[in-house]
């Protein structure tokens, strides 16, 4: 199935830094009383919204995906236990039927007292106790077997369990994912290109203005120094992706969101990590913006619920949001948090050649005509933008 584009989402930012303009009022074709400011601060808030839900989402997907192993962890384990189980029980079995058998004639005892031979009667002792020892180790083993296969189970159905549960929530998640994309696409829908063409205006004017505060505060490093080597790699990656579509839910090939990117960007560089923005900036050690060197992660708003990969000189390279697509963005292009490093522990290069990004205005805008975004585009389509 291939996707449905959002109508017109190009220039509705999820980019929150500032509120409505001062002054401005309500303009013909807006909702009643709701003037460019305000509809831009809504819109950003349902974005954002939205991408709490996908975070939520991943998060469920890796819990999900990790309680699918230990299901078949514990499925392949009880099976084993099950054939220890039936093994054992076909020695009981037999044993029973032997000793069933020797029953028919003389006991062992009085086998050993008619035997003429004194060393013959010991032998015949020592291998009395012997069969004696063999069978009670094998009823010991069978009921170990049976105790353990019982309790794995269980945990057997403990995991069949949790992984129900998991769907359940996944599903409650990607419900809330497209009713805020569904209201999006609503409130867009009644505006007029020229009015969209005035919030995208209004909203680099904010992101402009944010940027400008937050280099003139010296919070940002004074210059661009250079990665680690596997922050180069993960760099290169990340830059390879500039003009591939926001998927939610998706990372890669064809497209990513914010938190697919960076993780996969650190995993083709060597080092795994988090899977969602929540968790990366969680598990990861924190740095001060005036620390940031290429390759970092720079998580954003008071939820951790966003993500970009630094590229140095004030910028970084995200998947912004729904409806656009894998760019550069000024730092400050949405609320900051603060910066985690995936490899604390690497020596920076003593050079670095950056890799080379579309010439401005592509790498920063993109084409940003989107996705209602329950999959991502086929390989061909994303090959041809």
């Amino acid at each position: 199935m291939s996707p449905k584009p959002l109508r017109a989402v190009c220039v509705a930012a999820v980019l929150v830094v500032a509120g409505p303009v001062p002054g401005a009022g309500a303009e013909p074709g807006l909702p009643e009383g709701e003037s460019v400011g305000v509809l831009l601060t809504r819109l950003q808030g349902l974005y954002q919204k939205a991408e709490e839900a996908t975070e939520a989402y991943n998060a469920t997907d890796v819990a999900l995906r990790a309680g699918q192993a230990e299901e078949r962890l514990r499925a392949a384990e009880l099976g084993k236990a099950r054939t220890e189980l039936d093994s054992e029980r076909a020695v009981a079995g037999r044993l029973a039927r032997e000793q069933y058998q020797g029953g028919q004639g003389l006991s062992p005892y009085a086998r050993m007292l008619l035997a003429g031979n004194p060393q013959a009667a010991l032998d015949q002792r020592r291998l009395a106790a012997r069969e004696g020892a063999r069978r009670a180790g094998v009823l010991a083993r069978l009921a170990r077997w049976e105790k353990k296969a019982d309790a794995l189970a269980v945990r057997a159905r403990e995991a069949l369990d949790a992984r129900q549960t998991l769907a359940a929530q996944q599903k409650l998640h990607r419900d809330e994912v497209a009713a805020q994309l569904k209201e999006v696409e609503r409130v867009l829908a009644a505006l007029t290109p020229d009015q969209l063409t005035r919030l995208g205006a209004q909203e680099a004017q904010n992101t402009a203005v944010a940027q400008r505060s937050l280099v003139d505060s010296g919070r940002l490093p004074t210059r661009t120094g250079t990665p680690t080597a596997a922050g180069g790699a993960a760099l290169t990656y990340a830059a390879a992706q500039i003009g591939k579509p926001y998927v939610w839910g998706a990372e890669g090939p064809g497209s990513f969101d914010c938190s697919g990117l960076t993780s996969q960007a650190w995993a083709h560089a060597g080092r795994a990590i988090p899977r969602t923005s929540q968790e990366q900036w969680a598990q990861l050690p924190k740095v001060p913006l005036d620390q940031l060197r290429p390759g970092d992660l720079v998580v954003y708003f008071p939820k951790a619920t966003h993500v970009g990969l630094y590229v140095g000189d004030g910028k970084v390279i995200q998947a912004p949001r729904p409806g656009a697509v894998v760019k550069v963005s000024p730092i400050a292009a949405n609320p900051l948090l603060g910066a985690v490093r995936p490899d604390p522990d690497g020596a920076p290069l003593a050079e670095f050649t950056p890799p080379a990004l579309p010439e401005a205005p592509a790498a920063q805008a993109g084409d940003d005509t989107g996705y209602s975004a329950e999959e991502a585009p086929t390989e061909e389509a994303t090959s041809a933008r």
